[in-house]
């Protein structure tokens, strides 16, 4: 699991899909074995057809969980985690459109509340993102985009999800090494994944009374298909080396953080927690 490497130079056409990737991410959890922990729980998992999400998927469903993922356009690999999940006996309903969309927000979680029977389980992990060299370079139609997906589609989908989350109810947001500290090619994505920081700070304290825990997993460098999709050759071939594992993430290594925040019996005292799995990176604070 921990080979040092960095994967060579490619790019595809955005939003990206894994079977194109060089090499492939382990995003399929093949070696995890569930315990339960989220047995008769319905999740809701935005950009869960690929990446983290899809390994987020697999994992819930190996604890016992029925899974809804809203996704964009990638039906492909929005297929693939579907048969993923069906082949652990759980349910699996797929929804594809835009959330940038107030309509789309509202209609992912009516779909997975009426094709799952309830919701407990709120992923917010949808995101784009496109470097730029500079400020200048960053237009306001790119910013708004970013932020419509990545932040506004957090606030719309989980005051929709509100209504049906029930006590002992958990929201995970996908936050990014970047909201911690910044990116200067990133900083669209970087300000939107702060926000996602303070979202979760503010959430968690607003619906302690409720018994619904608000967290944040903020990950370092993990090979999905958004950084082919978005970077250049020379930027993928050096992806994760910063870290001091000297490699990007697999999915298959993130997604047991999601597990422990969705599974009450692990993390039940938790919230408004922000957990960084960085590759050995430490940051002040």
């Amino acid at each position: 699991m921990g080979e040092q490497q960095t994967p060579p130079g490619q790019t595809q056409s955005y939003p990206g899909h894994t079977g194109k990737m060089d090499p492939e991410p382990r995003d399929e959890m093949r070696d995890y074995t569930g315990r339960d922990l989220l047995a008769g729980k319905r999740a809701l998992i935005t950009g869960g057809d690929s990446g983290i999400g899809r390994a987020v998927a697999v994992a819930f469903a190996k604890e016992g969980a029925d899974v809804a993922i809203a996704y964009l356009s990638e039906h492909d690999d929005a297929e693939h985690t579907r048969k993923l999940v069906e082949q652990e006996g759980r349910r699996c309903v797929t929804i594809p459109g835009d959330l940038a969309s107030v309509e789309q927000c509202e209609r992912v979680v009516r779909e997975t509340v009426e094709q799952l029977g309830g919701l407990d389980v709120l992923v917010n992990n949808v995101a784009t993102q496109s470097p730029v060299d500079s400020l200048e370079e960053l237009d306001d139609e790119q910013w708004t985009r970013t932020f419509d997906v990545n932040i506004h589609s957090y606030y719309r989908v989980t005051r929709a999800a509100l209504r049906h989350l029930p006590r002992g109810g958990a929201i995970v947001n996908t936050s990014s090494i970047n909201g911690l500290r910044g990116n200067k090619t990133l900083i669209d994505y970087s300000a939107t994944k702060g926000a996602i920081n303070a979202l979760t700070y503010s959430l968690a304290q607003t619906l302690v009374d409720r018994g619904i825990r608000v967290n944040a997993v903020a990950p370092g460098p993990v090979w999905t298909p958004l950084i082919p999709a978005t970077f250049p050759d020379a930027k993928v071939e050096e992806f994760g080396a910063q870290v001091p594992m000297g490699r990007p993430a697999h999915p298959d290594e993130i997604a047991p953080s999601y597990v422990f925040f969705a599974a009450e019996r692990l993390s039940s005292y938790y919230t408004g927690e922000v957990l960084a799995p960085i590759g050995g990176e430490t940051l002040p604070g």
